[in-house]
């Protein structure tokens, strides 16, 4: 990250550095919003509150920002998913399946990034065009890997919808991009855990009181997992 941000540096020089911290201040309050809002209001509907959510998944939430990465908290994201009452099978489905296609923050990443490189190389876009790099950030985004850096990548194809726009120009946040990347990854991860929760409730797996239980009580999964361990035979 730091050798990529001294690139920057000595590329554009050092009042490159103003827009690219508001680029990636603009990217993180985006991320958060639309946890709260969007997020927030789907979690709203399907019978739980997404603060509690966060809370019990925190563990993950922290290896997903010190690694730039949703992989590493894939097994332990399912594993809590099922704790909270969510089939294997269910599970197993739609938690990998969100890891590809389910990709809300590479989805923003790639929008935001791909208007800062316009404006920074002074290309004006019609709203058509935003219109276009929109879409194809939504369909481009879905098939990246959770690896750091696979967004980033996959940035150039958006790019070359619009021919005006260089492709080049991508180095300029080259710099930048291990920062966005800590939430670009998170809000991917904490989107395929919402969505698992949403699809339980559509099949009637959950019950909305335990649901809520066990999120108002982070270690109750710890605890029941270590009963089960214990006692033979007994329920998981």
């Amino acid at each position: 990250a730091f050798g990529a941000m001294a690139f920057t540096i000595g590329a554009y020089g050092i009042s490159s550095l103003g827009p690219l911290v508001k680029l990636v201040a603009t990217f993180w309050i985006t991320c958060i919003l639309f946890v709260l809002i969007v997020m927030g209001g789907i979690a709203w509907m399907a019978g739980f509150s997404i603060i509690k959510y966060l809370l019990y998944i925190k563990e993950e939430i922290i290896l997903t920002l010190a690694t730039s990465s949703s992989e590493p908290a894939l097994p332990t994201l399912m594993e809590k998913m099922e704790q909270l009452g969510c089939s294997k099978a269910l599970v197993g489905l739609v938690v990998p399946t969100g890891y590809t296609f389910n990709t809300d923050g590479s989805s923003l990443y790639m929008t935001l990034a791909a208007l800062f490189v316009a404006e920074a190389t002074g290309i004006h876009l019609t709203l058509g065009q935003q219109l276009t790099l929109f879409a194809v950030a939504v369909l481009t985004s879905k098939g990246a890997s959770g690896v750091q850096g696979a967004a980033f990548i996959a940035l150039v194809g958006t790019l070359m919808v619009i021919p005006t726009i260089p492709v080049a120009g991508m180095a300029l946040i080259l710099g930048i991009d291990r920062f966005m990347s800590m939430f670009r990854a998170t809000v991917n991860m904490l989107g395929n855990g919402v969505a698992t929760l949403v699809v339980a409730r559509w099949e009637h797996e959950l019950d909305p009181a335990l649901l809520r239980r066990n999120l108002s009580s982070p270690d109750a999964w710890r605890q029941q997992a270590a009963i089960a361990a214990e006692i033979p035979g007994a329920p998981e």
